[in-house]
């Protein structure tokens, strides 16, 4: 099982990026635990300065902006060949 983390304090931005993965996720057919991180302190942890960040299992993959739905696709596939 994937964990997927999206990081951001819930703007616009933000809020898309978990439709999208969640939406990538369903599409997949993939299972996966998708948890929103609010906090500010966190976002360091994984080197996101700009929000929003997407993180899979532990590694950030994308942070400042909003991927596509084929970049983030591409996350998901990349994490289930690397587990």
């Amino acid at each position: 099982m994937l964990t997927i983390k999206v990081l951001g304090s819930g703007c616009a931005n933000c809020k898309r990026l978990e439709q999208l993965t969640r939406q990538v996720v369903d599409q997949l057919g993939v299972e996966a635990e998708v948890i929103k991180v609010t906090d500010p302190m966190k976002y360091a942890e994984y080197g996101v300065l700009a929000t929003p960040g997407l993180v899979i299992n532990e590694n950030t993959v994308s942070s400042g902006r909003v991927p596509s739905m084929a970049e983030v696709t591409s996350f998901v596939t990349s994490a289930l060949a690397s587990n």
